[in-house]
């Protein structure tokens, strides 16, 4: 999930966080069908609600206009995107490599 708050940030949408702090409280959320596959993290945007965080990073990385401008750059954008979000997870003990092709992909991915 934090990957999602990075881009979310990243294209300056403001965004409520609810967390579920008691099993009743997913229960109703899986008994109301709000969880396509009963799965959290769930975003709700533009009345869809997106579970799965590549599908929820994919929806607003498209809707932004960050998925790149040709083949070229999606094709870069997908081989890194699996990296450069195990950077931003809490607690990640990896650090990006000092190389500059992650510098420069993600850059253009955060701040086209």
């Amino acid at each position: 999930m934090e990957s999602v708050r990075w881009v979310l940030a990243a294209t300056g949408i403001e965004f409520d966080e609810e967390f579920l702090e008691t099993k009743e409280r997913l229960q109703k959320l899986q008994d109301g069908n709000h969880l396509l596959f009963q799965q959290v993290p769930m975003v709700e945007i533009d009345g869809m609600k997106l579970v799965q965080t590549g599908s929820i990073l994919h929806c607003i990385a498209d809707k932004h206009h960050l998925l790149g401008k040709d083949l070229k750059e999606r094709t870069l954008i997908d081989i890194n995107i699996p990296t450069i979000k195990k950077f931003l997870e809490p607690d990640s003990k990896k650090k990006p490599p000092p190389d500059d092709i992650y510098v420069r992909t993600f850059y253009n991915i955060f701040m086209p």
